[in-house]
Protein backbone atom coordinates (compact mmCIF):
# COMPACT_ATOMS: atom_id res chain seq x y z
CA UNK A 1 0.00 0.00 0.00
CA UNK A 2 2.60 2.43 0.91
CA UNK A 3 4.76 1.46 -2.18
CA UNK A 4 1.57 2.40 -4.14
CA UNK A 5 1.03 5.85 -2.68
CA UNK A 6 4.38 6.35 -3.14
CA UNK A 7 4.67 5.81 -6.94
CA UNK A 8 1.49 7.63 -7.26
CA UNK A 9 2.21 10.78 -5.41
CA UNK A 10 5.60 10.56 -7.72
CA UNK A 11 3.92 10.16 -11.39
CA UNK A 12 1.57 12.98 -10.07
CA UNK A 13 4.34 15.18 -9.61
CA UNK A 14 6.70 14.82 -12.48
CA UNK A 15 3.69 14.21 -15.12
CA UNK A 16 3.03 17.85 -17.17
CA UNK A 17 -0.19 16.29 -18.20
CA UNK A 18 -1.44 14.96 -14.38
CA UNK A 19 -4.29 16.86 -12.78
CA UNK A 20 -2.62 20.34 -11.60
CA UNK A 21 -1.71 20.56 -7.92
CA UNK A 22 -1.89 24.27 -6.51
CA UNK A 23 1.78 25.43 -5.14
CA UNK A 24 2.96 27.48 -2.41
CA UNK A 25 3.01 30.48 -4.49
CA UNK A 26 -0.83 30.03 -5.41
CA UNK A 27 -2.05 29.43 -2.29
CA UNK A 28 0.12 32.97 -0.77
CA UNK A 29 2.76 31.05 1.15
CA UNK A 30 6.48 31.41 0.65
CA UNK A 31 9.47 29.51 2.30
CA UNK A 32 11.56 31.48 4.30
CA UNK A 33 15.32 30.92 2.79
CA UNK A 34 17.04 31.09 6.13
CA UNK A 35 14.69 28.41 8.49
CA UNK A 36 12.81 27.05 6.26
CA UNK A 37 9.88 28.07 7.98
CA UNK A 38 6.48 28.56 5.52
CA UNK A 39 5.08 31.65 5.92
CA UNK A 40 2.78 34.10 4.30
CA UNK A 41 4.31 35.88 0.99
CA UNK A 42 2.76 38.85 1.84
CA UNK A 43 4.66 39.50 5.24
CA UNK A 44 8.15 40.95 4.36
CA UNK A 45 10.50 38.90 7.29
CA UNK A 46 10.07 35.82 8.50
CA UNK A 47 8.32 35.61 11.99
CA UNK A 48 10.89 33.55 13.25
CA UNK A 49 13.85 34.32 12.37
CA UNK A 50 13.47 37.99 10.63
CA UNK A 51 14.72 36.75 7.35
CA UNK A 52 13.89 38.48 4.15
CA UNK A 53 11.39 36.63 2.65
CA UNK A 54 11.25 36.42 -1.59
CA UNK A 55 9.53 33.96 -3.64
CA UNK A 56 12.07 33.49 -5.84
CA UNK A 57 15.71 34.58 -5.99
CA UNK A 58 15.80 37.93 -8.24
CA UNK A 59 17.36 37.82 -11.69
CA UNK A 60 18.41 33.83 -10.76
CA UNK A 61 19.03 32.79 -14.56
CA UNK A 62 20.78 36.04 -15.64
CA UNK A 63 23.37 36.12 -12.74
CA UNK A 64 23.97 32.38 -12.63
CA UNK A 65 24.63 32.25 -16.57
CA UNK A 66 27.03 35.17 -15.83
CA UNK A 67 28.72 33.37 -13.26
CA UNK A 68 28.72 30.10 -15.47
CA UNK A 69 30.16 31.71 -18.17
CA UNK A 70 33.25 33.23 -16.21
CA UNK A 71 33.91 30.06 -15.14
CA UNK A 72 33.74 28.33 -18.26
CA UNK A 73 36.08 31.13 -19.52
CA UNK A 74 38.58 30.86 -16.61
CA UNK A 75 38.78 26.51 -16.84
CA UNK A 76 41.07 27.28 -20.25
CA UNK A 77 43.81 28.86 -18.52
CA UNK A 78 43.64 26.90 -15.24
CA UNK A 79 44.15 23.44 -17.50
CA UNK A 80 46.77 25.09 -19.66
CA UNK A 81 48.58 27.39 -17.12
CA UNK A 82 50.96 25.54 -14.63
CA UNK A 83 49.37 24.90 -11.83
CA UNK A 84 52.62 24.09 -9.24
CA UNK A 85 56.47 25.30 -9.87
CA UNK A 86 58.97 23.03 -7.87
CA UNK A 87 62.57 23.78 -7.76
CA UNK A 88 65.56 21.79 -6.05
CA UNK A 89 69.42 21.93 -6.05
CA UNK A 90 69.70 19.78 -9.27
CA UNK A 91 66.17 21.48 -11.17
CA UNK A 92 62.84 22.93 -11.95
CA UNK A 93 59.89 21.97 -13.06
CA UNK A 94 56.58 23.49 -13.56
CA UNK A 95 53.02 21.17 -13.99
CA UNK A 96 49.90 21.80 -15.25
CA UNK A 97 46.79 19.86 -13.69
CA UNK A 98 46.87 17.22 -16.78
CA UNK A 99 50.72 16.92 -16.50
CA UNK A 100 50.62 16.58 -12.81
CA UNK A 101 48.13 13.64 -12.86
CA UNK A 102 50.54 12.10 -15.81
CA UNK A 103 53.24 12.40 -13.06
CA UNK A 104 51.20 10.62 -10.53
CA UNK A 105 50.07 7.80 -12.42
CA UNK A 106 53.53 7.22 -14.01
CA UNK A 107 55.09 7.34 -10.79
CA UNK A 108 52.61 4.54 -9.44
CA UNK A 109 50.42 6.83 -7.31
CA UNK A 110 47.26 5.51 -9.21
CA UNK A 111 44.84 5.92 -6.39
CA UNK A 112 45.99 9.88 -5.62
CA UNK A 113 46.02 10.25 -9.56
CA UNK A 114 42.48 9.22 -9.71
CA UNK A 115 41.87 11.64 -6.59
CA UNK A 116 43.41 14.85 -8.35
CA UNK A 117 42.10 13.94 -11.94
CA UNK A 118 38.23 13.73 -10.42
CA UNK A 119 38.46 16.67 -8.25
CA UNK A 120 40.60 19.42 -10.36
CA UNK A 121 39.01 18.52 -14.02
CA UNK A 122 35.91 15.98 -13.75
CA UNK A 123 34.01 17.58 -10.95
CA UNK A 124 34.28 21.16 -12.27
CA UNK A 125 34.03 20.06 -15.65
CA UNK A 126 30.28 18.26 -14.97
CA UNK A 127 29.41 21.10 -12.56
CA UNK A 128 29.48 23.40 -15.64
CA UNK A 129 27.64 20.99 -18.12
CA UNK A 130 25.05 20.00 -15.45
CA UNK A 131 23.96 23.65 -14.79
CA UNK A 132 24.19 24.58 -18.08
CA UNK A 133 21.70 21.64 -18.86
CA UNK A 134 19.80 23.00 -16.06
CA UNK A 135 19.61 26.78 -17.28
CA UNK A 136 18.63 25.54 -20.77
CA UNK A 137 15.52 23.41 -19.50
CA UNK A 138 14.04 26.19 -17.86
CA UNK A 139 14.59 28.94 -19.94
CA UNK A 140 12.80 26.72 -22.71
CA UNK A 141 10.66 24.98 -20.19
CA UNK A 142 11.75 21.66 -20.87
CA UNK A 143 11.80 20.55 -17.31
CA UNK A 144 10.62 16.93 -17.73
CA UNK A 145 10.99 15.02 -14.69
CA UNK A 146 11.60 17.89 -12.21
CA UNK A 147 12.12 15.34 -9.28
CA UNK A 148 15.07 14.20 -11.03
CA UNK A 149 16.78 17.57 -12.13
CA UNK A 150 16.36 19.33 -8.56
CA UNK A 151 18.09 15.81 -7.31
CA UNK A 152 20.98 16.98 -9.72
CA UNK A 153 20.62 20.33 -8.94
CA UNK A 154 21.10 19.33 -4.95
CA UNK A 155 24.29 16.80 -5.97
CA UNK A 156 25.78 19.24 -8.36
CA UNK A 157 25.81 21.56 -5.27
CA UNK A 158 27.35 19.30 -2.55
CA UNK A 159 29.87 17.92 -4.72
CA UNK A 160 30.89 21.02 -6.12
CA UNK A 161 32.41 21.72 -2.78
CA UNK A 162 34.91 19.31 -3.41
CA UNK A 163 36.78 20.54 -6.05
CA UNK A 164 38.87 22.53 -4.06
CA UNK A 165 40.69 19.68 -2.97
CA UNK A 166 44.24 19.85 -5.00
CA UNK A 167 44.47 23.59 -4.30
CA UNK A 168 44.07 22.91 -0.59
CA UNK A 169 46.89 19.87 -1.49
CA UNK A 170 49.18 22.76 -3.33
CA UNK A 171 48.41 25.40 -0.99
CA UNK A 172 49.48 22.46 1.71
CA UNK A 173 52.65 21.07 0.01
CA UNK A 174 54.53 25.11 -0.30
CA UNK A 175 54.02 25.86 3.39
CA UNK A 176 55.61 22.55 4.22
CA UNK A 177 58.71 22.65 1.70
CA UNK A 178 59.42 26.09 2.73
CA UNK A 179 60.18 25.03 5.91
CA UNK A 180 63.16 22.71 3.85
CA UNK A 181 66.63 24.40 2.63
CA UNK A 182 66.90 22.50 -0.11
CA UNK A 183 64.01 22.38 -2.25
CA UNK A 184 60.90 24.99 -2.95
CA UNK A 185 57.52 24.93 -4.59
CA UNK A 186 55.68 27.99 -5.11
CA UNK A 187 51.65 28.04 -6.70
CA UNK A 188 52.02 29.11 -10.27
CA UNK A 189 49.07 31.27 -12.31
CA UNK A 190 47.52 28.26 -13.11
CA UNK A 191 46.30 27.07 -9.50
CA UNK A 192 44.85 31.09 -9.34
CA UNK A 193 42.84 30.39 -12.44
CA UNK A 194 41.36 26.47 -11.14
CA UNK A 195 40.22 28.26 -7.47
CA UNK A 196 38.91 31.10 -9.99
CA UNK A 197 36.54 28.37 -12.00
CA UNK A 198 36.10 26.55 -8.32
CA UNK A 199 34.56 29.77 -6.46
CA UNK A 200 32.79 31.07 -9.37
CA UNK A 201 30.95 27.79 -10.03
CA UNK A 202 30.30 27.29 -6.49
CA UNK A 203 28.22 30.78 -6.11
CA UNK A 204 26.86 29.92 -9.98
CA UNK A 205 25.14 26.61 -7.98
CA UNK A 206 24.19 29.58 -5.52
CA UNK A 207 22.62 31.80 -7.31
CA UNK A 208 20.65 29.10 -9.39
CA UNK A 209 16.85 28.79 -7.83
CA UNK A 210 15.72 25.42 -8.50
CA UNK A 211 12.35 26.24 -7.88
CA UNK A 212 12.56 27.52 -11.27
CA UNK A 213 12.15 24.27 -12.25
CA UNK A 214 8.93 23.18 -10.60
CA UNK A 215 7.52 26.72 -12.67
CA UNK A 216 9.08 25.88 -16.31
CA UNK A 217 7.30 22.75 -15.20
CA UNK A 218 3.65 24.14 -14.35
CA UNK A 219 3.64 26.73 -16.75
CA UNK A 220 4.36 24.30 -19.54
CA UNK A 221 1.54 21.57 -18.47
CA UNK A 222 -0.94 24.92 -18.55
CA UNK A 223 0.40 25.68 -21.85
CA UNK A 224 1.93 28.89 -21.36
CA UNK A 225 5.44 28.77 -22.50
CA UNK A 226 6.12 30.24 -26.11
Amino acid sequence: MGLGVTMTRTTILDDPAAPHLPRATELGLARCPECGRTCRAEDLHCPRCHGLLVRRKPNSLARTWAWLIAATVMYIPANLLPVMHTATLLSSSSNTLLGGIVLLWNEGAYDLALIVFVASIAVPLTKIICLAFLLIGVQRHRCGNPRARTRLYRAVDFVGHWSMLDVFVVALLAALVRLGNFAQVRPEAGAVAFAAVVILTMIASMSFDSRLIWDARAQRGRGEHP
